[in-house]
């Protein structure tokens, strides 16, 4: 292969230069200040700064960090931590290296949209790729993996197509290829594309080996996904490492590689059927419900010294342990490699050196099991930390002396509209009433006092400082129908509840199409984090 990564020549090439000021630079300033005490950072990063061109070439070089407290004593256990990424996940490498494989290869025309199957990190990286080189995205995902997942994607500027989650994974590569047939679209096809295996072997197992350089490494502990990591890194440790031991881990209740069923393929690689013995689990991105052509691959090329399994459970709470004893935040699938990892820690002669990977952050598990027993509201312990002290309040600003001029232009303003709401301009109860209003089909006119248009001459204070003398009234948002002081935020979702709203907005003739024959409940226009409200987030 003759084909050079060009990723890597960015990292190590003139793009990436250090910044022009030196460390004794900016220090210096900092060293004054702490010369009484000549104080060091003891855990200072070792790395230059460096500047960069794109955001790609950020993707790789991440660290492997030794675990201290969680392993056996005299077992030296490190994870390579991929959620330093620039999108938080092992799967950004994928993404730069199916994009940059298919341009050198002339399979990618420029602005042709990517299509691509994904639980979410290959759909993630795939955006930030597509974006930094202007390839419009879709990304195709079962219902049931994380929200934030989609979220981020769409933030990204992809689309998200979801797919039924009975269809499992392989429903959601029969979607991509339907999608990609229809509209010409490029398929990435992750768990075919030569590419996924090839930046793993030119990158994250070249920085295994180097991280790893003058210690013999023993084990290497990874799951397998769509194969690209064990098969890439696999190809290096064998020719460069040989008497590195990988074990490889899955579900212990879809345990498809140990169960010796294998899949069928076609000519191009892809599945025939889903596997039999597949069923629903927890460690999102590590099995899907057929074995990937790449990871039939990496077993057939004696890459596999040991398959091991771990439960959900058991791959969650190791997730927790590893961030509050080792302050190393990562997922469900983490979490399970690494409970692996460490059962395999227990059982081997001391000094041995064990390299457990990683996949992501554990950012991407919020709305997944693994956050479902930590709470949004405080503890009682948290609670009785709050009550030891007073909790005082900070002091209020003095408004200015209330003006005619300023009651006059509250008073306009209220009587030339039908709905007035006097509102700050980032205040979540004005967004619940703008939204509530919304969706009742009630129009309304919004002043911000706090507007940069009313902060010379601190106009936007003498207003507010005439609406307190009107309404006795200092909170914000403060909403008038037909001249009259109503309410703010929670009275007008409480009073819409109880049906005394829609006598008002009647009588003011803002009753529009029933009120958009709104029926949910308004609550759910209040900020989530309020302990008052019953729609909270918990």
């Amino acid at each position: 292969m003759t084909f050079v990564c060009r990723w890597n020549q960015r990292y190590i090439g003139h793009t990436l230069r250090k910044a022009p000021c030196s460390w004794s630079h900016w220090l210096r300033p900092v060293a004054r200040a702490c010369s009484a005490g000549s104080i060091k950072l003891q855990a200072a990063n070792p790395l230059p700064a460096l500047r960069h061109e794109s955001i790609l070439s950020t993707v790789g070089k991440t660290p492997v960090v030794k675990i201290n407290r969680l392993a056996p004593e005299g077992v030296n256990v490190y994870v390579k931590c991929e959620a330093f990424n620039p999108m938080g996940s092992v799967k950004d490498r994928l993404a730069l290296g199916i994009i940059e494989w298919a341009e050198h290869h002339g399979q990618i025309k420029p602005g042709q949209t990517v299509v691509e199957a994904s639980s979410g990190n290959t759909g993630i990286g795939l955006a930030m790729v597509c974006a930094a080189k202007g390839y419009p995205f879709v990304c195709v995902m079962a219902e049931s993996f994380s929200i934030e997942r989609r979220k981020l994607m769409r933030f990204l500027g992809a689309k998200v197509v979801l797919t039924n989650p009975a269809h499992k994974g392989s429903g959601m590569v029969i979607k991509s290829k339907e999608l990609a047939e229809k509209h010409g679209w490029f398929p990435a096809n992750q768990f075919t594309n030569e590419a996924n295996a090839w930046i793993h072997s030119q990158t994250t197992g070249p920085e295994i080996l180097e991280a790893m350089q003058g210690v013999k490494l023993d084990y290497f502990v990874t799951a397998y996904g769509t194969g690209g990591t064990l098969k890439g890194v696999g190809q290096v440790l064998r020719e460069r490492s040989p008497e590195t031991k990988i074990h490889v881990c899955e579900p212990d209740n879809a345990p498809l590689l140990y169960s010796n069923t294998a899949t069928e393929y076609g000519t191009d690689g892809s599945f025939k059927e889903p596997h039999p013995l597949w069923r629903p689990h927890l460690l999102q991105g590590w099995a899907t419900d057929f074995i990937p052509k790449i990871v039939d691959d990496a077993v057939q090329a004696k890459f596999v010294d040991e398959v091991v399994h771990v439960g959900g459970h058991k791959a969650m709470a190791t997730a927790r342990l590893l961030s509050q004893q080792e302050g190393i935040f990562t997922g469900t699938s983490g979490g399970g490699i690494l409970a692996c990892a460490l059962e395999l820690a227990s059982k081997v002669p001391q000094g041995t050196n064990i390299v457990a990977m990683l996949p992501d952050t554990g950012e991407r598990y919020l709305s997944t099991p693994l956050f479902a027993d930590i709470p949004a509201d405080m503890t009682p312990e948290e609670k009785e930390i709050a009550e030891s002290t007073p909790s005082q309040a900070p002091p209020g600003i003095s408004l200015p002396e209330v003006t005619q001029e300023a009651k006059d232009f509250v008073s306009k303003m209220n009587s030339e509209h039908k709905c007035v709401i006097w509102s700050l301009e980032y205040c979540e109860f004005c967004w619940t009433v703008f939204k509530f209003l919304d969706a009742i089909n009630v129009p309304y006119h919004v002043v911000n006092v706090d507007a940069f248009k009313y902060a010379k001459d601190n106009q936007g204070n003498k207003y507010r400082a005439a609406l307190a003398s009107m309404t006795d009234c200092n909170t914000f948002p403060q909403v008038f129908f037909d001249g009259e002081f109503f309410g703010g935020a929670a009275d007008a979702c409480i009073k819409f509840k109880k049906g005394e709203l829609q006598p008002i907005l009647d009588k003011a003739g803002l009753n529009n199409e029933n009120f958009g024959g709104y029926s949910g409940d308004p609550f759910e226009f209040l900020p989530k984090w309020m302990s008052q409200n019953p729609l909270r987030s918990k």
